[in-house]
């Protein structure tokens, strides 16, 4: 990439940054993952960027990277097959204020705090139109511009959405206690890692890499290979401020980021794929800390 395009760049990822943490909010309810949520955001970021040299004039920010991000999530729901359910009848002529009725609201603090998979069990257009409202506080006419359909289609969905999300958390609160919390089992490779790393024992943190590892440190670096991957533990090495417990995101394994061994507060969370006894892929979302905000991370035994 040319000095000049990766200026433009950086000026691009500049002028979204304060949006970033909405947009992840918003793409990881649509895919039911925080993981894939940001896998998400950055297609959207990627194709908004080459998308924008294109235009002849500065759109609405907001509502056409919302716009991007809507269409990017759909398109990774098709991929995978999931359950897309019948289409909104747009034209219904008599629809009531469901936005200002205090009954069928969805407080926004409860809509935060739910489960990110639970959003997926709904049609993406009420997923959409929820998510935009009851958790980032859209007025229904942003809605209506970015999903590009009417106010009155938003105020169906969004009556539809909630009834649904009612409905399925009375049935997890039915069945919560029969539900045994247990702390998810991790590979002996993710837990001899963790401990070479609490040790700071870097010599063998490296001869744990594959030959042909890849890592990821989101919105910062891309290596691959043992010896270009190796000089990542330097970061960590020059920092005092972390301790690391195995752990599973999602039911992916990685590393939850401690600030010390007595905090239960996690500040990052590492993936990790284990290749047997060794370790295949890092990715490292250290850059990208909205991420964990609304994750369930589970530390690992």
């Amino acid at each position: 990439m040319s000095a000049a395009l990766q200026q433009a760049r950086r000026e691009f990822l500049a002028l979204v940054e304060q949006m970033r943490p909405d947009l992840h909010r918003y793409c990881a309810r649509m895919v039911g993952s925080v993981i894939d949520g940001e896998d998400v955001v950055q297609d959207t970021l990627a194709r908004g960027y080459y998308e924008l040299s294109a235009l002849q004039e500065m759109p609405a920010l907001r509502a056409w990277l919302f716009r991007i991000a809507h269409n990017r999530a759909l398109d990774y729901v098709r991929r995978y097959e999931r359950r897309m359910g019948e289409p909104l009848d747009e034209t219904t002529a008599e629809i009531m204020d469901y936005e200002s009725d205090p009954e069928v609201l969805l407080p926004r603090e409860q809509a935060v705090t739910l489960a990110v998979a639970r959003f997926a069990q709904l049609v993406p257009t009420q997923r959409s139109c929820v998510i935009l409202k009851d958790v980032l506080d859209y007025s229904l006419e942003e809605i209506a511009e970015a999903l590009e359909i009417s106010v009155a289609a938003v105020k169906a969905a969004l009556h539809r959405g909630r009834t649904r999300l009612r409905a399925l958390s009375a049935l997890a609160a039915g069945t919560a206690s029969d539900a045994v919390d247990t702390m998810p089992e991790v590979s002996p490779a993710v837990r001899r890692y963790a401990a070479l790393f609490n040790s700071r024992d870097w010599d063998a943190v490296r001869e744990m890499l594959i030959d042909d590892v890849r890592l990821e440190v989101l919105e910062a670096t891309s290596r691959r290979g043992r010896k270009d991957v190796g000089v990542y533990f330097n970061n960590y090495a020059n920092r005092s401020n972390w301790y690391m417990v195995a752990a599973r995101l999602e039911g992916r394994e990685g590393l939850a980021v401690l600030r010390s061994p007595e905090s239960l507060q996690v500040v990052n969370f590492i993936e990790l794929t284990a290749n047997g006894e060794y370790i295949a892929r890092i990715r490292d979302f250290h850059h990208v800390s909205y991420v964990i905000r609304d994750a369930d991370i589970r530390l690992g035994v």
